[in-house]
């Protein structure tokens, strides 16, 4: 029987005995917001942990059923993946997916109440890292008393984590399967990001991230840095064929700066249903985050041929072909520095034309993937 539980808490780090972060910044209490599916084991040998991408959150799924997709709820972003008898089987997997720190969707960030003010810290969050989410994750599962994690999987900013992961607690990890990921951004993938954070930064709401209590938040900026990744997320080909130079609702230009074009339309839709849901400052943290990670000097200094003592971790590195966000020789990078270090590799580049999100849509290719890689492990 598949047992689902809703949003949970965890809270710890309680001062005086404050989070350390990367940084060396001290932060303290330190909230997790979590959801888990499935039962684990009495030995609690069973557990996947997931890691969203950077504006996911803990709600992977609603186990929907054929038939309800009509149903008042609102899905999770790998429903098709996560459920009894899907490719991650919630039948055999205790699964745990965790909300990043930093961002707005119930864990500690820029916008919880600071301790000693009660207000929202604002730009008083400390800078975080990559490595500083996975310490909250661990800090869930030692809570949880999960010692050793069957699997740890995720896609984009959640493939770091699953990087992070097995260089920073690699004996709490069997299998690895980081998806569309890189070990280090390249100077595009900053750009962007630079990019979208000045253009939050900019709006004259952002007040230097004082805005919570003003009644005005820089909605366009935000809007327009939703609209800058979102379209690092598609590929050439795959707005070609959804919108290519297609007018929206009129068949001539307007010859103004209203919206002509459906991408154009689109876009804008994107960008003010992202301000809905997403707080601004997050996004500049998580983004900053981003940047900064850089796990290519400790793969290369991990695994059993330079640890004797470390375990044998069996990935699976999944790229795509369309992604030019975190393009294949990325990951192919992460193989050769893998192997190098005596780790179990198996890879492979899905062939997809609808960019870099791919792994968030539908494909029975990645659910057999995945499911039989699982499986496959002792």
């Amino acid at each position: 029987m598949e047992a689902k539980k809703d949003r949970q808490f965890y809270t710890y780090a309680f001062p005086p005995e404050k989070m350390i972060l990367e940084s060396g910044a001290e932060l303290g209490p330190v909230t997790v917001a979590y959801e888990t599916w499935g039962n684990l084991t009495e030995k609690k040998d069973n557990a996947i942990l997931l890691a969203h991408a950077f504006t996911g959150d803990s709600h992977v799924t609603e186990n929907l059923k054929k038939g309800e997709e009509d149903k008042q709820v609102r899905p999770g972003w790998w429903e098709f993946m996560v459920g009894p008898g899907k490719g991650i089987d919630t039948d055999k997997y205790f699964v745990i997916c965790a909300n990043i720190l930093g961002s707005c969707m119930g864990s500690t960030g820029p916008g919880s109440p600071a301790p000693d003010t009660g207000k929202p810290y604002g730009l008083d969050f400390p800078m975080v890292t990559i490595g500083d989410m996975v310490d909250t994750q661990k800090a869930l599962l030692d809570h949880l008393g999960i010692q050793q994690l069957h699997a740890v999987i995720g896609g984009s900013v959640g493939g770091m984590q699953v990087l992070e992961w097995s260089v920073r607690y690699p004996e709490m990890v069997r299998c690895a399967v980081p998806i569309a990921t890189t070990m280090r951004h390249s100077a595009l993938a900053i750009a962007f990001n630079e990019i979208a954070r000045q253009s939050i930064m900019a709006d004259p709401n952002w007040n230097n991230g004082n805005y919570y209590d003003t009644g005005k938040k820089p909605d366009m900026g935000l809007a327009v840095a939703r609209m800058i990744g979102h379209v690092t997320y598609l590929s050439d080909e795959a707005m070609r064929r959804k919108f290519g130079r297609r007018l929206q609702d009129k068949e001539t230009f307007s010859f103004g700066f209203d919206v002509d074009f459906q991408v154009e339309s689109y876009l804008r839709h994107q960008g003010n249903k992202f301000v809905a849901r997403f707080d601004a400052n997050s996004l500049l943290y998580i983004t900053k985050a981003a940047d900064y990670f850089d796990v290519v000097a400790r793969m290369n200094h991990s695994g059993p041929v330079n640890n004797r003592d470390q375990n044998i971790i069996k990935y699976l590195v999944i790229s795509y072909t369309s992604d030019w966000l975190y393009p294949t020789y990325q990951a192919k990078e992460l193989i050769r520095t893998l192997k190098r270090s005596g780790q179990d590799v198996s890879f492979c580049e899905i062939e997809a034309d609808c960019g870099h999100d791919a792994f968030l849509i539908p494909d029975e290719r990645l659910t057999h993937l995945i499911g039989g890689f699982l499986d496959g492990v002792d």
